[in-house]
């Protein structure tokens, strides 16, 4: 571990992990809320939504809590057909009324039942690592009658070869904790060491040329190498990092 290199992140991290960063952040979306599952559920939609530019992501995840009445889980449980017809314009790129329709289908189906969304993830002590967690998510997501195949390309998993970026950062939202006030911290069945660091374009750039990263390609194998060269700097919170790479690759373009 190069000492100067993890000061540097240190001092990054702390820079970027802190409110000022919400506002301008997808995570802005589930901080307007105190329920838990509306945090949830707003938070989820908000991840997915999450490529491109951060504007535009919160502006049409707005759209999206406002056609949900600012109430999502309510909404979840107890729309009706009538009310799901507000939803047929929603568009965020390729995200499309059938992608959406199948999502509120899927959290009606398992808020019936259970009390969290983290139940989705990490149902039992058997899924005890991010890995299984995403994989496990995965094949319960589609496990419903007519789940539409082209919603597949929205939710990733590491059995799929993908970086499984967004719901790495969803991941994070939910289960790191610190007393910055950023991420939540509101789930537990799995540690903030366990977390894996989300990799998108911006923060597999830096992590190159702070050689934190080898591999040519960026898939679910680049985020463990990543991820297990962060946890030589904090092996108990090392997707803390992901605050000071993307914080140097976005806003000041290393």
């Amino acid at each position: 571990m190069d000492a100067k290199l993890k000061a540097f992140l240190d001092r990054k991290v702390e820079e970027y992990n802190q409110p000022s960063f919400i506002p301008a952040d997808p995570i802005s979306i589930p901080h307007r809320f105190t329920k838990l599952q509306d945090k949830e559920i707003s938070g989820f939609f908000a991840a997915i939504f999450a490529w491109g530019n951060r504007r535009i992501i919160i502006n049409k995840t707005t759209e999206l809590m406002q056609l949900m009445d600012d109430a999502p889980y309510q909404f979840i449980l107890h729309h009706t057909d009538n009310d799901l017809k507000k939803l047929l314009a929603f568009k965020h790129r390729t995200f499309n009324t059938t992608d959406l329709l199948y999502c509120i289908y899927f959290f009606h189906h398992h808020y019936t039942t259970n009390t969290s969304l983290e139940q989705a993830f990490f149902p039992n002590k058997s899924i005890n690592s991010v890995e299984a967690g995403l994989n496990h998510f995965h094949h319960y997501f589609f496990s419903l009658p007519d789940a539409p195949e082209r919603t597949q390309k929205h939710i990733a998993a590491p059995f799929k070869k993908s970086t499984c970026k967004r719901l790495n950062m969803y991941l994070r939202w939910m289960v790191r904790k610190d007393n910055k006030g950023v991420d939540f911290g509101i789930w537990n069945h799995i540690s903030p060491k366990e977390l894996i660091c989300p990799i998108d374009v911006h923060v597999a750039r830096v992590a190159r040329k702070l050689a934190l990263i080898q591999r040519p390609v960026t898939d679910w194998q680049t985020a463990l190498e990543l991820t297990n060269h962060l946890r030589q700097m904090d092996p108990h919170d090392p997707a803390k990092y992901d605050f000071a790479l993307f914080g140097l690759g976005v806003t000041e373009k290393f």
